[in-house]
């Protein structure tokens, strides 16, 4: 009876030896799975996932994910090559647009020293106002296609309070336009930053210019001692909703449909391909739009 005892749990304790190995062998294939997986999607590669374990269930898991590697992989070179291909026609067409809207522009000119009725002065100066209007926005869906093309930063040792200070005067004759004193707050001391200076100066000049597009008469411009900026304004004609579509390419809130609505579109893509964040927060009535630089 007693051999039959050691005999049994002897046999137990082999069963729960093999049961004990083979999660340990299911888990190091699971945690292989994961980190292929993962590495897979990180990089663009050809390479499928393959694991150590014969055990059927897990070679059948990693055989499943491999072919849905297959169709995902498929589809992002359709989406690359489909992004590639409207870029490339959103550059063409915006360069070939200004050569006719150049030439309009010219003419235009023109007739402003002719003699003319004061209808047909009228006439013009509208005319000419949407000629300016759309060869604004013509620069603009060009400049974007530009930068979302081009991968090729110049990183330098700048001071971006300075960078702030500048881009601010550069729009000092606009805010005096729009009878708009701005409450500005930067430290005393420079902060430096690794950053391209075209893109800083493209990200903070895009960024005051949608402030002052939707402001209803009031900026602040505040940076703190670790280079964080937040713009804030009263902006009662936006709501919650449209101010989380604000970094949408294209996206241009109905009381501003002279913009392409590009603006905040090229800030965010120039300032996360430095590694820095921007977000937009709305909250009674006010905007702020929040950007930080790395370090």
């Amino acid at each position: 009876m007693e051999r039959l005892l050691l005999f049994i749990i002897g046999i137990l304790f082999l069963i729960i030896f093999a049961l004990l190995a083979k999660i340990y062998y299911l888990r190091r294939s699971a945690n292989e799975i994961a980190e292929a997986f993962r590495d897979r999607l990180e990089k663009n590669t050809n390479v499928l996932i393959d694991i150590s374990t014969r055990d059927h269930c897990m070679r059948k898991l990693a055989d499943e994910i491999n072919l849905q590697l297959r169709l995902l992989r498929k589809e992002r070179q359709r989406y690359q090559h489909g992004d590639l291909e409207l870029k490339e026609a959103v550059t063409n067409i915006s360069h070939d647009l200004r050569t006719p809207l150049t030439a309009i522009s010219g003419y235009l000119d023109l007739l402003e020293r002719e003699e003319k009725s004061e209808n047909i002065q009228r006439y013009l100066s509208q005319i000419k106002n949407r000629t300016e209007v759309l060869k604004c926005l013509t620069e603009e869906l060009f400049r974007y296609s530009v930068v979302s093309s081009s991968q090729d930063l110049n990183p330098e040792h700048i001071d971006i309070v300075r960078a702030l200070e500048e881009n601010l005067l550069s729009f000092y004759a606009v805010m005096q336009e729009k009878g708009i004193q701005p409450e500005i707050e930067l430290p005393e001391e420079p902060i430096y930053r690794d950053l391209d200076v075209g893109a800083v100066n493209r990200i903070f000049s895009n960024i005051i210019s949608n402030a002052l597009k939707y402001s209803d008469g009031d900026l602040s411009i505040k940076m703190d001692k670790n280079g964080c900026v937040t713009f804030s304004n009263t902006a009662h004609n936006l709501t919650a909703v449209t101010v989380g579509r604000l970094f949408d390419r294209f996206y241009t809130v109905e009381a501003n449909r002279n913009s392409t609505g590009l603006g905040l579109s090229i800030a965010k893509l120039l300032i996360e391909r430095m590694g820095g964040c921007i977000e937009a927060i709305y909250n009674n009535g006010k905007l702020e739009i929040k950007i930080k630089f790395a370090e």
